[in-house]
């Protein structure tokens, strides 16, 4: 009976056209909002920053951007595991080159970087589509981490090929280096998922979001009602790489601290991330999360309960792991295309009309 719109009566365009027109949804995530802000950093502990909370903010913001460019514009990409690791070597690059410049900005210019490479290789979507497109993001993928791989320039002249996260705080607080708190960790990535979430949420409610759709619905139709292609194609893969990267930062500098490309960021990451928008839900923010949530919940789920409860061996819960992943994404494609979001969507939906039947 609380979720109800008899009773919440609009005024104005702007309280019709907001994210959450009723009244118990913008309650619920003003609730979540000051949980995440005012609980659980006083409640976290390494093992549930390292282990769930951190990876899970960091990947949603990767499936935000993968989902910008395929769920909402309709490119498909294989190359968000490159894409990341130009965010993580930029943030490297920086922190190095202007030890003085705040993490935080430095995130975001790592972030700036990555748009514009991905715009570079979003060039090729202006005469390709489809199956084509996917293996030239595919070839951006192997390309990029071969050039970190080669050229020993990106990571310092390092002996090993590594790079590793200088100690930076933020308002004197550490966010990176071995001396780093958990709660902090979790601060500095989710002050970043609720900034992107919002302008995500926005761009794909405007002008720019109504093009995306445009052309993954019908790109000549688009065009022809007067959706510029480049314009819109590009866009995308730079508003797309530029959340990528950010993800890529984080992921190097606050999550894991010291990487090597080939193992952090190689194309099990892309298609990982591929795999949670699938799951989540395609052209969905809230599927991006729920998909991000589900591939990081899982095998920590499995692995406590196949390994610590029932002493499987740790292979067979891997292997068993990618079988489940297997089986929910031809499940999802066959009986719920959209995801998780569109369950999530339905049941709301019950909810309102509950107890009348349609």
């Amino acid at each position: 009976m609380f979720y109800r719109e008899a009773g919440d009566f609009k005024t104005s365009y702007q309280d019709d056209a907001q994210t959450f027109p009723i009244k118990f949804d913008r309650y619920r995530y003003y609730a979540v909002i000051a949980v995440g802000l005012l609980v659980i950093p006083f409640a976290i502990n390494d093992y549930w920053a390292n282990a769930v909370l951190v990876p899970f903010l960091i990947w949603a913001i990767a499936a935000i951007g993968l989902n910008i460019l395929t769920g909402y514009c309709g490119q498909v990409s294989l190359g968000t595991g490159g894409f990341m690791a130009v965010g993580a070597y930029a943030c490297y690059k920086l922190m190095t080159a202007f030890p003085e410049l705040n993490i935080v900005f430095v995130v975001i210019l790592a972030g700036f970087v990555t748009a514009g490479v991905g715009v570079l290789f979003g060039l090729p979507s202006l005469r390709i589509k489809g199956f084509y497109l996917a293996v030239a993001t595919l070839a951006a993928q192997f390309f990029l981490v071969w050039l970190f791989n080669r050229v020993p320039w990106f990571y310092n002249y390092s002996a090993s090929g590594q790079i590793s996260a200088p100690e930076r705080t933020v308002f004197g607080v550490p966010v990176t280096g071995p001396e780093t708190s958990a709660w902090a960790q979790y601060m500095i990535c989710l002050l970043f998922v609720v900034v992107l979430a919002w302008v995500a949420r926005n761009l794909t409610r405007g002008t720019i979001g109504r093009s995306w759709m445009a052309i993954r619905d019908m790109d000549i139709a688009a065009e022809i009602i007067g959706v510029n292609p480049l314009r819109a194609k590009l866009s995308a893969f730079a508003v797309s790489s530029f959340f990528v990267g950010i993800a890529g930062a984080l992921f190097f500098a606050v999550y894991l601290g010291a990487v090597e490309v080939g193992e952090a960021f190689g194309i099990q990451k892309s298609f990982l991330a591929l795999f949670m928008i699938i799951i989540g839900g395609l052209g969905s923010i809230f599927g991006s999360f729920a998909g991000a949530a589900f591939m990081v919940l899982l095998p920590v789920l499995l692995k406590n309960v196949l390994v610590g409860g029932l002493g499987w061996p740790t292979d067979l819960a891997a292997h068993l792991e990618l079988l489940i992943v297997g089986g929910l994404i031809v499940f999802f494609l066959i009986a719920e295309p959209h995801g998780l979001a569109a369950l999530w969507r339905t049941v709301k939906e019950k909810l309102r009309l509950w107890p009348f039947p349609h």
